[in-house]
């Protein structure tokens, strides 16, 4: 795969736009981002104050996109699908059957939110609970086998874009933005992997975790599931 770097699915949201700035069309070379900001943020900005203005403005953009792109791919996996509830399928997939209370804790969203989510995929025949072997009181949820092949049919069409919108790329790049993104997503992972307060799952987390990636449980990498995740 030419967009090949940390693997994973987190680490996909590309975009296209906003990250290809980052190589030195944009925030890099101050000509752009940098330049802009310069001027709103006052003349006595630092060097260091231009490049974190300019990485917050490519994010921000960013995040829309990523937000409008995990609307889309939830509504080609399924027209009643929640675009939140995206991420909880790449998570499924790359991690297999999990409990409710570990994605709740994945994603960082309360009980509440993460089992309603859970009833809309079971309802669509996406997802199903099966007993926990290693804990009869406990239960896993999987992906159905109609959940995986219309999640990864999505998938790879993503991909797909993906290859078509960065072929003017080096492929070193494509390899250097994934290991960033990697890094940013490692980052902002919540140390405790327990449930924190309940917000919305649209609560836009920091820089789409993602790669697939995020919005919704899916994070975006720098906030946290943020991105799902869509953490894209």
């Amino acid at each position: 795969m030419r967009a090949g770097g940390t693997g994973g699915e987190r680490a996909e949201p590309v975009h296209g736009g906003p990250a290809h700035g980052a190589h030195g069309h944009g925030a890099g070379t101050g000509h752009g981002a940098g330049t802009a900001h310069g001027h709103g943020a006052g003349g006595d900005a630092t060097g260091a104050d231009l490049a974190y203005l300019a990485l917050e403005r490519e994010l921000a953009v960013f995040l829309r996109r990523a937000r409008a792109s995990s609307g889309e791919m939830a509504r080609e996996v399924h027209p009643g699908l929640e675009p939140a509830a995206y991420g909880l399928l790449v998570r499924l997939d790359e991690a297999g059957g999990q409990r409710a209370t570990e994605l709740a804790g994945y994603f960082g969203v309360g009980k509440a939110t993460m089992s309603r989510q859970l009833r809309a995929l079971e309802e669509l025949g996406l997802v199903v609970r099966e007993p926990d072997p290693a804990d009869g009181r406990a239960s896993l949820v999987r992906l159905t086998g109609e959940g995986r092949d219309r999640f990864r049919r999505v998938r790879d069409a993503r991909r797909a874009r993906y290859v078509r919108k960065l072929a003017g790329w080096d492929r070193a790049e494509v390899a250097e933005l994934a290991r960033l993104l990697h890094q940013l997503n490692t980052g902002s992972e919540p140390r405790d992997p327990r449930p924190g307060p309940e917000r919305a799952p649209d609560s836009a987390p920091g820089p789409e975790r993602a790669p697939d990636s995020a919005p919704g449980p899916e994070r975006a990498p720098g906030s946290a599931p943020g991105p799902g995740g869509h953490r894209p």
